[in-house]
């Protein structure tokens, strides 16, 4: 312990303090809910945690369909507990139709755009603007800037030739004015793209509305629609996509940087596998040649568009930026999620449990003091009713003591182990099994004293039958701690190994410490001669006499001693 420099064990949540979240599974598929996937979802959740930097955190499953992520003090348990349920399934879905929602645009002062034909249009005074929405956002070097006045927005063109909306400098009629959006979306629906009961719902959607602004992707293969986080203006955006064109299981790595071309603001950089990449090529190669708004693409995210940017030309390369206005923390935040997966299944937060760090501190002071007390209680029974005898079970206790906290801090640092409350108790309990086995051991040397065996001899007499009652004890204690650990979940695991622990190192104690200390003691005067404070006086344990033999004499001989 003192050479690896891990002296002090490392505390559980109810000790230490910190934060407990449990995280509920549901699925429409009952059957989904099962080992494999709450193996999955608590290695991704594990792996989100310590990608946020938060050290020491534990993930374990309780139950059948509950996670229970405990997270120390010190760490950041409101990120953690806006990560750790996230579903992050993420889609990259071709839009439709896109419209402000919750709003009415004034009336245009100039000819209106016709939106689906890509004839650039003068967008109405007061009417949000497009370069102030995560619309038209870079997805890379082939996708059109943010301002549109760029050179790099004005080389785009669409299939007709004629300058989109947002490549000429003005946000196109479908960004601004319902209306439009919904003629862009009838348009799509007499395609035969978009099933009517789509083209109701985007017309009736409010995404200002919460209830609204929930998850609506039902079917991946299906047309749906989204709404926007809300903009730096307070305005929301509802957009009808189309079927999913990537998968998010296909992000190979992400990463938050700054974007140095345009403001430095940040972004997450993806990197795509194999098939993510030239599906992803693929779609932009089809979305550069639609009219706006149909050359933007929605990246979704648990069933809300974190960006829609706008496309100009395929994007070869397998890599791609989502952007907006994103902080620090919402970038690395976002990343962090995307870089280890989707959950296989969604999960609520049934409860948050925080435990401030003073009653975590005064909770491991009663369970010290809880220990303390115990141990006084069997030292002084050891020295009422074993007198000398009773400081090898003392001793045998401080080293079973010292071997305990050496382990446990060991494995503090070698497998995560945390001291909680239970375990605590565990170790309480674990006194009584070690002194149950001294006791064991001193009374079977008392019997061997009262049948008026010497002291040495009584001690390797009594060995045999003791060390077998010892170790039956020992293996019904340590099989109920076993059993307990395997059936058991969440702290209640921390008392069974924590019992299991000290019942093998029980054994450990009485075979090569106190056997060999009682054979040494037995060899002092003080012991050997039963002075009566060393807890083996023949008289006071009522030892018989010893049986002296006597020959048996036979008649002839009787008759020779006679004859004599």
């Amino acid at each position: 312990m003192f050479g690896t420099g891990n002296t002090k064990p490392r505390l559980g949540i109810d000790l230490a303090g910190g934060t407990s979240i449990t995280l509920s599974a549901k699925s429409t598929d009952p059957k989904a809910i099962n080992k494999s996937n709450m193996d999955i979802a608590t290695g991704i959740i594990e792996q989100r945690v310590n990608g946020m930097g938060v050290s020491e955190a534990e993930v374990q499953t309780q139950g059948d369909r509950n996670i229970i992520v405990n997270i120390p003090k010190g760490g950041d348990k409101q990120s953690a507990a806006d990560q750790v349920g996230t579903t992050a399934k993420l889609y990259f879905r071709p839009v439709l139709a896109l419209a402000p929602s919750g709003i009415q645009a004034p009336a245009p002062t100039e000819t209106p755009s016709a939106g689906a034909s890509g004839t650039p249009s003068a967008a109405a005074t007061g009417s949000p603007s497009a370069s102030a929405t995560k619309q038209g956002r870079p997805a890379g070097e082939a996708l059109a800037a943010d301002n549109p006045t760029t050179p790099a927005a004005t080389t785009g063109a669409t299939a007709s030739g004629t300058p989109s909306a947002a490549a000429s400098g003005a946000p196109s009629a479908a960004a601004t004015d319902p209306a439009a959006a919904q003629q862009d979306l009838s348009a799509a629906m007499t395609s035969g793209t978009v099933p009517p009961e789509l083209a109701a719902q985007f017309a009736a959607m409010d995404c200002t509305k919460p209830d609204q602004r929930k998850n609506y992707q039902t079917a991946e293969g299906s047309p749906t629609v989204a709404c926007t986080q809300k903009d730096e203006n307070g305005v929301y955006y509802k957009l009808a996509l189309g079927p999913v064109a990537v998968f998010g299981a296909n992000v190979d790595k992400a990463q938050a940087t700054i974007d140095t071309q345009q403001g430095g603001g940040w972004q997450v950089q993806l990197q795509f596998d194999g098939t993510g990449t030239d599906a992803f090529t693929a779609v932009t190669g089809q979305l550069a040649t639609q009219p706006d708004p149909t050359n933007q693409f929605a990246i979704v995210l648990d069933g809300q568009v974190v960006s829609h940017p706008y496309v100009r030309s395929a994007i070869p390369g397998g890599s791609a930026v989502i952007s907006g206005n994103f902080t620090q923390s919402e970038a690395q935040n976002l990343a962090n999620v995307l870089s280890f997966g989707a959950l296989p299944l969604e999960f609520t937060t049934s409860d948050v449990t925080t435990v401030s760090p003073q009653l975590g501190g005064d909770q491991l002071k009663a369970g010290l003091v809880a220990g303390l007390i115990g141990m006084i209680l069997v030292v002084l029974y050891s020295l009422v009713y074993y007198r000398g005898l009773g400081l090898v079970s003392i001793a045998g206790l401080i080293v079973s003591a010292a071997l305990t906290y050496s382990i446990m801090s060991l494995l503090g640092s070698g497998i995560g182990f945390a001291l909680n409350l239970p375990a605590v108790c565990g170790a309480i309990v674990a006194i009584g099994i070690t002194a149950d086995s001294f006791i064991v051991y001193f009374e079977r040397i008392r019997d061997e004293v009262r049948e008026g065996a010497p002291l040495r001899p009584a001690v390797q007499r009594a060995w045999p039958r003791a060390r077998r009652t010892i170790l039956v004890s020992d293996f019904v204690s340590f099989l109920c701690a076993a059993v307990l650990y395997l059936v058991s979940v969440g702290k209640v695991q921390g008392f069974a190994f924590t019992l299991g622990l000290t019942t093998a190192l029980d054994v450990v104690v009485i075979f090569l410490f106190t056997k060999p200390l009682i054979t040494l003691l037995a060899r002092r005067k003080f012991f050997s001669d039963g002075h009566p404070w060393s807890g083996l006086d023949p008289k006071r344990l009522g030892a018989r006499p010893p049986l002296r033999s006597t020959r048996r004499r036979t008649p002839s001989s009787s008759a020779a001693v006679k004859g004599a």
